[in-house]
Parts: structure tokens; sequence; C-alpha cells
């Protein structure tokens, strides 16, 4: 087949053209994709089932676009690593404003929030690397994007998921020291 016959196949829902692409032809491309892009296990049907209702969304508009100055792997190459990047990192926008639950006791809920608050500032401040602590601040609390971030503290968007990853993972321990009264 030809790139022009691919992306005709599947803008047509061709379902032998888009069969043999995604699950013959891209295959290894798209396990590389994933080992790449992901720290942690990904089915491949899953990341198949997501990228082709990207590729899908308004009439097929990213498929319609493609002007054929490449290969139809490597702009998907690229296409998917950057959409895959963007989902893991948690950039992709929940267009629908639509609240993730129902707020059955907000006082509840703010004295919750009080506590939790109180004790992640005291787990913040037995952090030895102050650098972690800003990132998660920024990152999880404030909600600063992160190419913002990473150009406030001249890192990488790559170098900086790195570093929050540490940083998570450092405040858990430290919490679990804490649970488990290992720590004073």
């Amino acid at each position: 087949m030809t790139d022009k016959e691919i992306i005709q196949g599947l803008i047509d829902r061709n379902n032998r053209v888009t069969e043999e692409f995604f699950f013959v032809r891209c295959r290894p491309l798209f396990l590389k994709i994933i080992s790449y892009v992901f720290p942690y296990k990904v089915d491949y049907d899953e990341f198949v089932n997501e990228l082709y209702q990207y590729l899908m969304e308004n009439d097929a508009a990213k498929l319609r676009g493609f002007q054929y100055r490449c290969s139809v792997y490597h702009w998907l190459k690229v296409l998917a690593i950057r959409y895959f990047i963007k989902k893991r990192d948690g950039l992709i926008e929940d267009s629908s404003h639509e609240p993730l639950y129902e707020d059955h006791d907000s006082v509840a809920d703010t004295e919750r929030n009080s506590s939790a608050g109180t004790d992640l500032e005291r787990l913040f401040e037995h952090m030895p690397n102050k650098r972690y602590v800003y990132v998660i601040r920024k990152l999880v609390l404030e909600d600063m994007k992160p190419e913002q971030l990473a150009q406030e503290i001249g890192v990488t968007a790559a170098n900086l998921y790195n570093i929050k990853k540490r940083a998570m993972a450092a405040l858990t321990r430290l919490a679990l020291e804490e649970k488990n009264g290992k720590r004073s």
C-alpha cells in the first residue's frame, strides 16, 4: 500500500487497511514508542485505540492534514510521540468542564484538605532537596504548566518530568518512613 492508500483507507474507516496498518505494519514502531515514552507497562491495544481516536477526531482532521512530505510512518512516529508525551505529562486538557466527582460535603473536604496541607508542609520541611519541594509545589499544588516551570528553572520538559518523578518518590519515601515510625 502507498501512503495515500493508507491515509485514505484510514479516513474511510476501511477495516482491512486499519487492521493491517496498526496491528501489523506499525507494531514494531509502536512498541518502540511505548518503551520510549512510558516508564511503565502500556497495553498495545489501548495504545492503538487511543492513537486511533486521536487521529479520527474532528472528521479525521489529523489524517487529512498529512501533506506527504515524508513517509506516513515517520509522520505518525513524530505525532504519536508528541501526543503520548503530552498525555503522559498530563497536558491533555479536559474540555468538558464537568466535575470529576460530586461535592457532597464541602465542610468535611475543607477540613481534610487543611489537615493534608499541614501534613504536606511538615513533610516538605524534612525534605533535604529543596528543588524537589519547589517542583512539587509548582506542578502539583499550584498547577503550573510544565513548560513554564522547565523554562523558569532552566531544564528541558523531559528533565523536569524526571525531577518531578524523583521528587514524588522522595516525598513518598519520607511519608512512609514517618508512618512506620522510622523518622520523628
